[in-house]
């Protein structure tokens, strides 16, 4: 049968009526057939119609706040401190309806909402709010906001590192209730250091002491952490904890277990995977959880009532963020310790010069043990020189010396003995070759290099030296040498063929060894823990360490000493450790007599003297030649700004990947260093930033990238 033997016979009057009172409908309808798009029509929320807004946008010229309109509809989502979706970048000639259109979707959060905005022009809408889950707290922006400032940095990056990405099953489930705070506790092995009881004490009352820590050699240090967190539980506030890395996270992690029992803090790192550790963050928010350990990251973490923040190894480059503005977790905790007003603790078995800086101004106090508990928790240490090994015929035949044989074979008997080898690729600085003084350049006391190995240039400023000679000694000859240190383990595990031998390096690191006889062989850094401690450990071309062209190069050998050091069981119980350098060294001084607070101070008193960091602030400036050059003649740098520099920058090495300073492969970049006297860091990063946020705003002209207080100077 046809369709048109189904049609009827009489006329189709009524369907034009029905259409046009569809239409006439869908025109009086209020809500809008387009939502997420423009909301074009909708209706504004009644109250606080306008969201002041974020935009994920890391631009220096854009680090502002932008205004939209607030649909009626999102009204009881669009609270501060969400998520949302906006449209970013449309003319102002596309305007329709008094809203502007147009633009592409970027992501932002909304950071207040206000009667009305300080814009004359038409705002757009928000597109959507992506979670009604706040997530930006004021404290949290007000850090953010401070730590862009310090590093001359945009608001929007510091917030992608403090604010994780979203995760949705995570955030659909709800957080279990608060614990009651768990009772103070003990003071333990706090008890070993002076005023280490006051500290928990202060804790438990509520008080907010600052403290540069010395701990001491051995495995007590994670408990110590842990009573101290308790401590502050105790008073009814939060706790923060960042350490260097996963392995160190686990050990806080299990004592702070043992001594608060389950779910009273979270881990926070990054291997604890996406949702894992978004579930976790957002307990913290919550409130569920007001205790935190974790790596990098977590000094972000919104701990409620704050009342402790605290660091483990500020000297480990792990503290420093690879991405801009490049914060420092020291500085960051720093800038949250004066803005909640809590406690303040910075701990190591060394000590750095910044640490050294926090005790001499004042700002913190130190807590450490007196010399006799010292002598007991640390190993006897032992130097093997150049003179030494120049006598030794066993060191001349298989590249180690007789001692480090002996310490090795009577600690085989009772445990495993540790052999730290540096990493390769270390790259030697210049000293004299009669009395070790570093070479460095008469006009700004930055390190000498010899690129070609034939002239003698600046690695700061780039001036030649052409007359050099020792300002300690007056000898002219320069020394620079580096041991094998990948064969020199390798003979080790040779002479004993019966000992099992254990390897932990970047390509695999290990936790623990058991307590039984085996050779360790480790870089630094991956130092694996002895149950019950080494017997012995060996550390191995300490001058490949020390010479490396770096400001911090005797502070991070000496670092890298006593953390290994402090594997190795104490004195009274057998432990030796024997390191491969020359005695007259000043990090091998502070090591024998493990003294690395005298070390940093001393460090301290020469960078004040030089005007280096962290006495004065620093700047790294890199970039193309003619940018960089247009750059620090564009910039209102402070009267008391010293540009030292520009020196070429080495590209990145073939096999690695490139690091955010590297020279492109195939370009030439140099990089100059600005340096300002106390006080007037705050002005320096604020005319660099504002300097590339105007070059930025014109557009072209090269790369250009800035550095506050670089890590690596040279």
């Amino acid at each position: 049968m046809s369709s048109d033997n189904e049609r009827s016979d009489e006329p189709d009057t009524g369907a034009p009526e029905q259409l046009a009172l569809i239409r006439e409908s869908v025109r009086q309808a209020k809500v809008p057939r387009a939502k997420p798009r423009t909301w074009r029509g909708a209706t504004l929320a009644s109250e606080l119609p306008v969201a002041r807004v974020l935009v994920n946008k890391g631009a220096l010229h854009l680090d502002q706040y932008f205004d939209y309109a607030v649909p009626e509809e999102l009204d009881a989502d669009a609270q501060p401190g969400v998520r949302v979706r906006v449209r970013f970048g449309a003319g102002e000639r596309n305007v329709r309806g008094g809203r502007r259109e147009g633009g592409g979707l970027i992501d932002g959060f909304l950071v207040e909402r206000l009667a009305e905005s300080d814009y004359s022009g038409a705002l757009a809408a928000l597109a959507s709010v992506v979670s009604p889950e706040p997530v930006l707290g004021p404290e949290l922006l007000g850090l953010a906001r401070s730590v862009a400032d310090r590093y001359a940095g945009s608001l929007a990056d510091v917030l992608q590192l403090a604010v994780p990405p979203r995760n949705a099953r995570a955030e659909s489930k709800a957080s279990p209730e608060p614990l009651p705070p768990p009772p103070a506790p003990s003071p333990g092995t706090w008890a070993r250091y002076g005023q280490g009881a006051a500290f928990l004490e202060a804790l438990a009352s509520g008080g907010a002491p600052r403290a540069v820590w010395t701990a001491l050699p051995g495995p007590h240090w994670p408990q110590e952490i842990a009573r101290a967190v308790a401590a502050t539980l105790a008073s009814g506030r939060g706790a923060l904890v960042v350490v260097p890395d996963g392995r160190t996270a686990g050990r806080v992690d299990a004592a702070l277990s043992a001594i608060l029992g389950e779910g009273r803090h979270a881990l926070l790192t990054a291997g604890s995977g996406p949702e894992k550790r978004y579930r976790e963050w957002l307990a913290v928010r919550r409130g569920s959880v007001r205790a935190v350990v974790g790596t990098r990251a977590a000094m972000f973490a919104p701990v409620a009532r704050l009342g402790l923040v605290a660091i483990w190894d500020d000297g480990d480059s792990s503290h420093s963020d690879d991405n801009a503005p490049f914060p420092h977790v020291r500085e960051v905790l720093e800038l949250r310790a004066a803005h909640s007003r809590c406690a303040f603790l910075l701990g190591g078995t060394n000590c750095t010069v910044e640490a050294a800086q926090l005790v001499e101004s004042g700002w913190a106090l130190p807590l450490r043990a007196d010399r006799e508990q010292t002598r007991t928790a640390a190993p006897l240490v032992r130097t093997v020189g150049d003179g030494e090994l120049a006598r030794d015929g066993a060191a001349r035949a298989a590249r180690l010396p007789s001692l480090a044989w002996q310490t090795v074979r009577d600690g085989l008997r009772s445990g495993p003995v540790l052999v730290q080898v540096p990493r390769r690729g270390y790259a030697p600085r210049l000293a004299c070759e009669r009395c070790r003084e570093p070479a460095r350049c008469r006009h700004c006391a930055g390190p000498l290099e010899a690129p070609d190995q034939q002239d003698l240039n600046c690695a700061w400023c780039g001036r030649a030296e052409t007359s050099w000679h020792c300002v300690a000694c007056g000898a002219r000859r320069l020394r620079a040498r580096i041991v094998g240190a990948r064969r020199t383990a390798e003979e080790l595990g040779r002479a004993f063929p019966a000992v099992p031998v254990r390897t932990s390096g970047r390509d695999h690191v290990l936790d623990s060894v058991p307590d039984q006889p085996a050779l360790v062989v480790s870089t630094p850094g991956a130092e694996p823990v002895a149950e019950g401690g080494y017997a012995a450990a060996l550390l191995l071309d300490g001058w490949a360490m020390v010479g490396r062209p770096d400001l911090r190069a005797g502070e991070e050998a000496l670092r890298r000493w006593t953390a290994a050091a402090a594997l190795v069981r104490g004195q009274p119980e057998g432990g030796t450790v024997v390191i491969v350098a020359e005695s007259t060294l000043r990090p091998v001084q502070a090591l024998v007599r493990w003294d690395p607070v005298g070390h940093a101070r001393r460090e301290l008193a020469e960078r004040a003297e030089l005007g280096f960091p962290p006495v004065s602030r620093m700047a790294s400036v890199t970039g193309e030649p003619q940018a960089l050059a247009a750059f620090l003649a564009a910039a209102e740098l402070p009267p008391d700004a010293e540009v030292l520099g520009p020196v070429p920058v080495p590209g990145s090495e073939p096999g690695r990947p490139r690091r955010p300073f590297d020279a492109p492969p195939g370009e030439t970049w140099e990089r100059a260093l600005v340096r300002v006297r106390p006080g007037s860091g705050a002005a320096l990063a604020a005319a660099l930033k504002a300097a590339q946020a105007a070059r930025m705003s014109r557009g072209g002209g090269g790369a250009v990238r800035i550095r506050v207080d670089p890590p690596d100077i040279g």
